[in-house]
């Protein structure tokens, strides 16, 4: 399903100055498939999520998702793309503190100006789905971290994606909050979703619904 091809990422700062993200990096993700990339800060990993949601694009090699080039999509493609088929969980929940629940969790729809009932109808599945529905109208800065992470969750759900990308979903989070969250993948595994997290938190290296853990040193696969 998703194919990453002698990839490689140089950022560029100055004439003097690159730094190599990614060096020559291939993999294969299949369908379904729930993959932990793992490694230190200055690793890699955000910039491989980074790449397979279009959000940048490589130096050189390409990205491929269902048989797409996504690494040479224009940009107005791009944003399509991820629209229609990537849900982000944000490290930081990336939620709009002054909204209600309702109003963030659409958020995603505004684009797509669906009818209100077919919005409402999607709204409710998902509030129902990661329990938070009794919060519909709560201003979400009101909320607690556990409450604001199932918004975002659900936000990340609206438009039933079929990749989830996670960067550094638990780093903010205690051990209760942390533990709630991987039930929360789990079931989101059983879905058929592909999940891609990228974490160096260990709680994630040996749950037994992970197909792979992938390592990443300085730009490269760790064998």
């Amino acid at each position: 399903m998703i194919e990453l091809k002698n990839l490689t990422k140089v950022f560029e700062v100055n004439k003097n100055n690159k730094t190599t993200a990614l060096k020559d990096l291939n993999l294969n993700i299949n369908e379904g498939e729930l993959i932990v990339i793992k490694g230190a800060s200055g690793s890699g990993k955000s910039t491989v999520l980074s790449l397979i949601a279009g959000l940048s694009k490589p130096t050189n090699g390409e990205v491929i998702v269902d048989k797409r080039r996504v690494s040479k999509l224009p940009d107005n493609f791009a944003s399509l793309y991820r629209r229609e088929h990537i849900g982000f969980i944000f490290q930081k929940y990336n939620l709009i503190s002054t909204l209600s629940v309702k109003e963030n969790i659409l958020l995603p729809l505004i684009p797509q100006n669906p009818n209100e009932k077919e919005a409402e109808k999607l709204l409710e599945k998902v509030m129902k789905k990661f329990k938070i529905d009794h919060k519909k109208d709560n201003i979400v800065k009101n909320l607690s971290g556990g409450e604001q992470q199932r918004v975002a969750i659900a936000r990340s759900q609206i438009n039933n994606p079929k990749i989830v990308i996670a960067d550094e979903p638990t780093a903010n989070l205690d051990k209760d909050l942390s533990l709630h969250f991987i039930e929360i993948l789990r079931e989101l595994k059983s879905t058929n979703k592909t999940i891609i997290v990228a974490t160096h938190d260990p709680l994630f290296f040996e749950l037994d619904f992970v197909d792979r853990v992938i390592e990443l040193s300085n730009g490269e696969l760790v064998k």
